[in-house]
């Protein structure tokens, strides 16, 4: 690996005193919290787990109970709207359960659900909680808190937390998690000014940091810096992160890649997107569904419908399923340029693939038939959702949408329902 210059070293050891003395920022006052358990010290565990244990010895059945039950109390937590009852459920659950702790989903769709409410003194108090398992739990967990302060928002919570790690989680994974936190935050100036003095100019400098704390950068430290450059338009302190990757002997992979194709998109630049897509296929890696879907976006944009419907075919050619972000692009161009057949062919693709989209862009595809005069496909479309379940509320003939505008539309398919038994018969008899 090539020698830093004397001068590259000096602005890492002023980065790494920079990057040690950094504190979370203050936030904004917020309404107190409910009063919540505070977390038990970790010896003190033990003994039940081995009572549990011994439990589940003697009673076959026990560990099936404890399943259900701790199913029980996720479903609590995930239907929860309240913020503070949230926390406090949410604390009381992950002290009591170290395979509660183990579920990274309902660590996701707690902050996510708090960041949403504007309610970053909750998530810190949330995270905050979870700091006494540290010691006893895996690096994925360290990084799990670092990078869930990123999707917050908190990015200055991401590094306080970061430097508190024990020093055996102090690894490439969670400093990774840190700087995809401060992408996640979106602003990934905030990174170049959390690590700035005079004379530092780029986030670039991460990685003699990482080099000086022991750290052997990879293929995601470097990828975390592509996606931050590519998406604030920074093209140059991207080259220079292909040049550093290439120097130590890092091979950039398909998310390498895709992040340059998201910044060329984004900048219009189409036909080197295509000319990018044609390298990968010739000399690797190869492109995936992600990288094709990028493609499509830019196309669309342009209102080159065709081309992006070869881009599609490409896509399945090379046999990269088309995913949700694929037919989320398509279908409401193919709508509003009235290519129905393309958005019903569409349709039918996101059924047989079991594909989850948006319910409204079904409903506009059922809409837009409808007013084509094409009622009897439009229909076939409603019950192909309903049995796919797609809530009959918020995917319907435009009929019975007329006919519930009194009552406030729930559209939200995040929550399924199940079929409701009827709902066919209805629509038949409205659309006979």
């Amino acid at each position: 690996m090539a020698m830093a210059s004397p001068a590259a070293a000096s602005r890492a050891r002023r980065l790494f005193s920079i990057f040690s003395s950094t504190t979370p920022r203050a936030q904004a006052p917020k309404p107190a919290l409910a009063p919540a358990p505070a977390p038990a010290p970790a010896p003190a565990a033990a003994p039940d787990q081995n009572a549990a244990a011994g439990e589940a010895e003697a009673k076959p059945n026990a560990g099936h109970n404890r399943r259900k039950r701790l199913a029980k109390i996720l479903r609590v937590i995930f239907e929860e709207r309240n913020p503070d009852k949230l926390v406090s459920q949410f604390i009381a659950a992950s002290t009591a359960s170290p395979r509660f702790r183990d579920n990274h989903r309902v660590y996701e769709v707690a902050v996510s659900r708090l960041t949403s409410f504007g309610r970053n003194d909750a998530v810190a108090a949330l995270l905050d909680s979870q700091k006494p398992f540290l010691e006893a739990s895996s690096e994925d967990f360290a990084a799990r808190l670092v990078r869930l302060y990123g999707r917050a928002s908190m990015p200055s919570h991401a590094a306080a937390t970061f430097l508190d790690l024990p020093q055996k989680h102090k690894s490439v994974t969670a400093f990774n998690a840190l700087l995809a936190a401060y992408v996640d935050s979106g602003n990934f100036d905030m990174l170049v000014a959390a690590f700035q003095k005079p004379g530092l100019s780029t986030a670039l400098d991460v990685i003699p940091l990482m080099e000086k704390c022991g750290l052997t950068p990879d293929g995601m430290s470097f990828n975390s810096l592509l996606n931050g450059f590519y998406n604030n338009d920074r093209f140059d302190d991207a080259e220079k992160v292909w040049e550093m990757m290439k120097d130590r002997n890092v091979e950039p992979n398909t998310k390498s890649y895709n992040a340059k194709l998201r910044g060329l998109v984004a900048n219009g630049r189409i036909e080197d997107a295509v000319a990018l897509i044609e390298a990968m296929q010739k000399d690797g890696p190869k492109p995936d569904s992600v990288s094709y879907n990028e493609l499509i976006r830019g196309y669309c944009k342009e209102g080159r419908l065709g081309e992006a419907k070869k881009v599609y075919d490409d896509l399945v050619k090379n046999e990269c399923a088309p995913n949700k972000g694929t037919f989320e692009t398509l279908v409401p161009h193919f709508v509003e340029a009235g290519e129905l057949d393309l958005a019903l062919d569409c349709c039918h693709e996101i059924f047989s693939r079991k594909c989850r989209v948006k319910c409204s862009l079904l409903q506009g595809v059922v809409t837009a038939l409808v007013a084509a005069s094409r009622v009897e496909e439009a229909t076939r479309i409603v019950k192909l959702g309903w049995k796919n379940n797609y809530p009959p509320r918020g995917l319907k003939m435009p009929e019975l949408i007329e006919k519930d505008k009194a009552v406030e539309a729930e559209t939200d398919c995040d929550n399924f329902l199940p079929y409701e038994e009827g709902s066919e018969e209805e629509l038949e008899s409205k659309t006979a």
